[in-house]
C-alpha cells in the first residue's frame, strides 16, 4: 500500500503553492511567506509551532507523546532575484522576483504532509517540518542550528529534497557520501591612489593587479589531473569610475570558489588568499578580502539514505545515483552535522525548464510524489 495522499488535501496544497508562486520573497525577507506558512500549518492542529527561527524559519511539530525518533523534514522558504517570464495566472506579482528554483513546491510538500500528519499522528516520536529562510545565500540552515530554540526539536534523523528539471518526472537520484559541493562568494577589493589619465605613472591603478588575478583565479583547479574538484569561477570585476579623465584607484574582483569538500575549500581559499595578497604587493596595492554565502558540502549519510530509498522502493519510485554529486551548492548539510541526514533529487521532467530559468515553474504533478516519498520514510521510523 503507498502513503495515502488525500485528494482534497492535494487540492489545497496545490492552491498554497500557487499562492506562494505569486508572491516570492528573497533570502532573509520572508516574512510574508512565514506567516502564510503558520497560517497553514496552524489549521492542522499541530502538536507546537515554532517561528522566527534563524530568522523567519517556521516549524510544525507533530508528536505523539511517546518516546521515539525526532523525524525533521525539510523544506526552504526563498525566492530569487529573477523575473517570472511564466505565462501562468499565478505568475510573480512582484517585479524582479521569482521562485525560479521551486521552493514554492518544496513548501506546498510539506504542507501536503502537515495536512496528513495532522489527521494521523506519528504513533511514537515526533515529526517536525522545517520550514527554513535564506537557503539561497547560504546563510538559512546555519541561523536555524545556531537558534536557542532549535534545541528542542533538535532531530535524531533529517530529510531533504529538490525537484531536478532534466529528469524524468518522478524519477529519482539518491546516493550515499557527498551529493552537494562547498562553495562560497570571495570579493577581493585592492585601493591605490587615482591620477589624471594622461599621467597614470602619479598614480596607483589596480588594473594590473585585476588583469593578472582573473587568469590565475581560474586557473586555480586540481593539484594533479582527475583530483577532487576544486574551482574558481571569476563573476565580476570593476574599477574606477565611469570618466575618461581619470585612471582607477581602487578595483574589486568577485570570483565564487567550489570545492567537492569543505576540507578542500580550506586549501583553495588559502591558495586564492595568496595570489590576491601577491597581485597586491606586485603593484603597491592594498588589498582587502571577504566570504560571503558560505556553503557547507551535503553529505548523506547511508542510514539516511537507506530510509529514503526503501520508501521509494515501496511507493514505486525509481531510482539511482545518477550524476550525483553536483557542482551547484545547497545549505541542508549543515542540518547533517549533528545527526544523519539525506537529500533525494526527484525529476520534474526531461524537456521543463531549468532551475533559475526565468520561464521555470514547479510541475504540480511532482508533488503527491515528494510527499509520498518523505511521508513514507517518516512514517519508517515513527510509526
Amino acid at each position: 500500500m503507498t502513503f495515502l495522499i488525500d485528494p482534497r488535501s492535494l487540492e489545497r496544497a496545490v492552491a498554497f503553492r500557487r499562492a506562494l508562486h505569486a508572491a516570492p520573497e528573497l533570502s532573509g525577507e520572508e516574512q510574508h511567506t512565514a506567516a502564510t506558512v503558520v497560517s497553514l500549518v496552524s489549521a492542522t492542529n499541530p502538536s507546537q509551532v515554532l517561528t522566527g527561527l534563524g530568522g523567519h524559519g517556521v516549524a510544525a511539530v507533530y508528536d505523539s507523546g511517546q518516546p521515539g525518533p525526532t523525524v525533521l523534514l525539510r523544506c526552504e522558504l526563498d525566492g530569487l532575484p529573477i523575473e517570472d517570464t511564466a505565462t501562468a495566472p499565478w505568475r510573480s506579482t512582484i517585479a524582479g522576483k521569482g521562485h525560479q528554483c521551486g521552493h514554492d513546491g518544496h513548501m506546498a510538500t510539506l504542507a501536503l504532509l502537515a495536512m496528513t500528519f495532522g489527521e494521523q499522528r506519528p504513533a511514537r516520536g515526533r515529526v517536525v517540518l522545517m520550514f527554513q529562510p535564506a537557503e539561497e545565500n547560504g546563510a538559512g540552515a546555519r541561523a536555524v542550528v545556531a537558534d536557542p530554540a532549535f534545541a528542542a526539536i533538535a532531530p535524531d534523523i533529517s530529510f531533504a529534497w529538490h525537484n531536478m528539471p532534466g529528469l524524468p518526472l518522478g524519477e529519482a537520484w539518491l546516493a550515499p557520501g557527498v551529493v552537494n559541493c562547498a562553495s562560497r562568494g570571495m570579493k577581493i577589493g585592492f585601493a591605490g591612489k587615482t591620477s589624471h589619465a594622461s599621467e597614470p605613472e602619479n598614480g596607483i591603478s589596480p588594473m594590473p593587479a585585476i588583469a593578472s588575478l582573473m587568469t590565475a583565479l581560474a586557473a586555480l583547479g586540481p593539484r594533479a589531473q582527475g583530483g577532487p574538484l576544486a574551482m574558481a569561477t571569476v563573476t565580476h570585476a570593476a574599477m574606477g569610475a565611469a570618466a575618461f579623465g581619470v585612471s582607477p584607484g581602487a578595483g574589486e574582483v568577485w570570483a565564487t570558489l567550489r570545492t567537492l569538500t569543505d576540507t578542500g575549500m580550506d586549501d583553495l581559499v588559502a591558495r586564492a588568499t595568496l595570489l590576491a595578497q601577491a597581485a597586491a604587493a606586485d603593484n603597491g596595492l592594498r588589498v582587502a578580502i571577504s566570504f560571503h554565502e558560505v556553503f557547507a558540502h551535503v553529505e548523506n549519510a547511508p542510514a539516511a539514505v537507506a530510509e529514503l530509498a526503501r520508501a521509494m522502493d515501496a511507493e514505486g519510485v525509481k531510482h539511482s545515483p545518477g550524476r550525483l554529486p553536483f557542482r551547484a551548492s545547497e545549505d541542508f548539510g549543515i542540518f547533517g552535522h549533528a545527526a544523519p541526514s539525506a537529500m533525494v533529487f526527484i525529476g520534474a521532467g526531461e524537456r521543463h525548464p531549468s532551475l533559475h530559468n526565468p520561464d521555470y515553474d514547479f510541475p504540480d504533478a511532482l508533488l503527491p510524489i515528494a510527499a509520498r516519498v518523505l511521508g513514507r520514510a517518516a512514517r519508517q521510523l515513527v510509526g
